[in-house]
């Protein structure tokens, strides 16, 4: 599985100004931009953080995921939540041609921790033999900082201060706060069984 990110996260989408803001920096900085790339580069590490141990992206932008095979016949579960909408399923055979799949045979399952694709019949289209999946799909939950989840957003303020703060010396954990900020998007592990697996369901 090969999940890659097709439309980085744009500068302009960080919310530096509000960061500024937060770290109540000095008299006379919040007119003073001089620090922006620093103070955004705190926030892209925060926010990987933070959407790391979630398993979801805060802004919305564009993913493809690759496979060589289905995790269930019938389903396949997405990594990245919430989804909003699944652009295109293709196959690539073995030589590298790339067959978009009829979306007449599978849907979108948008569920907030665990969104799938799920075939429409008895199973998902068969991957070509040394070929593979491909899944383009958006995922995110807003277009912008304003539409991220609130507990999520003062995740990421405190985390970023506390990488600011740390700027000289050792890049600190994730303190107790952050992790109890994001502990109910966390998705549940499981080691076993078919949990949010397929169309069934």
């Amino acid at each position: 599985m090969q999940l890659t990110e097709i439309t980085p996260l744009d500068d302009a989408a960080l919310p530096v100004a509000a960061f500024r803001a937060h770290l109540r920096l000095g008299t006379g900085f919040a007119d003073d931009t001089s620090q922006d790339t620093a103070l955004a580069a705190y926030l892209r590490a925060a926010i990987t953080v933070i959407e790391a141990r979630t398993g979801k992206a805060l802004i919305a932008r564009d993913f493809r995921l690759v496979l060589q095979a289905w995790r269930w016949v019938d389903a396949q579960a997405l990594p990245v939540a919430p989804v909003s909408v699944v652009s295109e399923l293709a196959m690539r055979g073995a030589g590298g041609a790339l067959t978009p799949v009829d979306p007449a045979r599978w849907r979108l399952v948008a569920d907030t921790q665990r969104p799938r694709l799920v075939a429409r019949g008895a199973m998902l289209p068969q991957i070509p033999v040394a070929g593979q999946a491909e899944i383009s799909f958006t995922a995110g939950f807003a277009p912008d900082w304003a539409g991220v989840p609130a507990d999520l957003a003062q995740a990421v303020m405190l985390l970023a201060a506390q990488y600011y703060e740390a700027r000289t010396g050792a890049v600190p954990q994730v303190p107790d706060a952050v992790s109890a900020l994001i502990a109910r998007w966390v998705p549940v592990r499981v080691t076993a069984g078919r949990s949010g697996g397929g169309a069934g369901q």
